[in-house]
Order: structure tokens, then sequence, then C-alpha cells
């Protein structure tokens, strides 16, 4: 529908009127920036694939690119990311309190993923940044089977007048989770209920057997097998366990001592 300046104009400062009523209230406005024009929205692995996953599904095509029109222009306010659940405040005609329920990945879907990392993930660095090679990328991006949930897995709340199944309120806070992945990709985790730290497992168990139980473990050799620099870390003063361990050593020693002290007294005659 066709809007005047002066409509678009009033409808702005309406919105500003709300969010001090609402800031008033005790509410935190936090608005989730976005880059503006023609600039991709997400620039790494995890809020690219997001977005793309997004994109795949019929279903969402239609109503997809009004939400990431509503990012753009600075719409959505504090968005959270929780486990099963995305919620936001989007401002349209007013402002719409929107979530969104997604269903946490079956345990036998992700047994399939943490199996197909072993080897493949050797740290958390590496598995956040998206340093990861393509066969498991292929993994983790399946639109059936992989990380990513599936239309059905997915259940739309908002306030909104719209009777929609997906309107644009919430397609926006869709978008704007591939904008927050490119910063805390962890939060995909978080969202599907498993813990990231498991694609490590495989990988760090088969490291360790592989290593001789019989030689100490060199700093060269933990910086590689941890991801971190122990040239930075700060030396550790041992002297005092060495010196509890002296003493201990000495009163082993007095005891002896001792014992071979009172060894003629057992010559005594004993009773009868």
């Amino acid at each position: 529908m066709w809007s005047s300046d002066e409509d678009v104009e009033e409808q702005k400062k309406r919105l500003e009127r709300e969010i001090a009523k609402r800031v008033k209230r005790g509410e935190i406005f936090e608005v989730l920036p976005a880059p503006e024009g023609q600039k991709k929205l997400c620039t790494t692995f995890w809020g690219q694939a997001w977005c793309r996953n997004l994109e795949s599904y019929q279903v969402y095509e239609s109503r997809l690119p009004r939400g990431r029109s509503y990012l753009r222009q600075g719409k959505v306010y504090n968005l959270e990311i929780t486990p099963g659940k995305l919620s936001a405040v989007v401002a349209g005609s007013e402002l719409y309190d929107a979530s969104i329920s997604i269903a946490p990945l079956p345990d036998h879907q992700w047994l399939e993923i943490v199996q197909s990392s072993a080897g493949q993930v050797h740290s958390i660095l590496d598995l956040l940044s998206g340093k990861l090679g393509d066969g498991l990328m292929k993994v983790l991006i399946d639109p059936q089977d992989g990380l990513f949930p599936k239309p059905k897995e997915i259940r739309f709340n908002c306030s909104c007048p719209d009777y929609a199944d997906m309107c644009k309120h919430v397609s926006a806070i869709l978008y704007g989770v591939g904008v927050i992945l490119d910063r805390q990709p962890e939060l995909l985790f978080t969202l599907r209920g498993v813990d990231q730290a498991e694609l490590l497992s495989e990988a760090s168990s088969r490291t360790l057997d592989d290593l001789d139980p019989g030689n100490e473990l060199g700093a060269a050799d933990l910086s590689a097998l941890f991801g971190i620099d122990l040239g930075e870390l700060p030396s550790v003063e041992l002297s005092a366990p060495a010196q509890v361990k002296q003493k201990a050593s000495s009163k082993k020693v007095t005891t002896k001592k001792l014992a071979e002290k009172k060894e003629p007294d057992s010559k005594l005659p004993t009773e009868t």
C-alpha cells in the first residue's frame, strides 16, 4: 500500500513513543545491527550456511525477502537465542513481540554427526571459525540429516495481525540469527540443544591414544593438541609441593629409626 512521507514520519514517531514507554517500564531495547544496501548479510561459514538453509525451502521463499529488508532497516530488537527458542521485538506499523520454537536435534542425528566428525575437528577455534574439511561441511549442512532445522521443526508465533504461518516479522528474526551466528556461532549448538565439545571428543581421544604413554608431552605437543600457545602461560612455582614430599619422606625415616631402637624390647620373655 502506498504511503506518504508524512505517514512514514508519523509511524516512526509512534514507534519511538512506544519504545520509550517500554523502556520506562524497565525493558531494554537493543537494535540488531545488520549491513545495509547490497553488502552481504552474513560473511562467515555459519551465518551463510544458516541463511542458505532457510532459502532452500520453497515454503519460505515468498516471505523471506521482506523479512531481510526489515532486518537491514534496523527493525529487529532484543533478539535472543536460547535452547529451542528465538525471540525478539520487531517494528512494523507497531511493535510486535515474536518468537520461534525450534525442535531440538534428534539424538540419533547428533550421534551420526559426532561420529562423522571423528578426526576432522582439531580445536573449538577451528570448529567455530568454520575451518572444516569438505566432508564434514557436507554432513553439517545436509538438508535432511545436518545441524540446521527443517521447516517441520520450526513453529512461529507473532502478535501481528498477519495470519500467515510465516509473517515478515518472524522472517526478519530468522535472518537475524544468521547475523548473530557470524559473531557467535556457538549459539547454533545452543539453539539445537547439543554440545559442540562432543565433536572434539573422538579426535582428541584418538590423538591421545596415538601418543606413547612412556613419553612426556612437551609444550609443542600440548600446543598442537589443544590449540593454545603455552609460551604465554605464566610459570607455576612447584617448590612448595617438593618440600611437602621431602617432609613426608623424612617422617618415614624417623619412624623406621624409632622401630629399630625398640627392637631389643621384643626379646623379653612372653607371658604364658
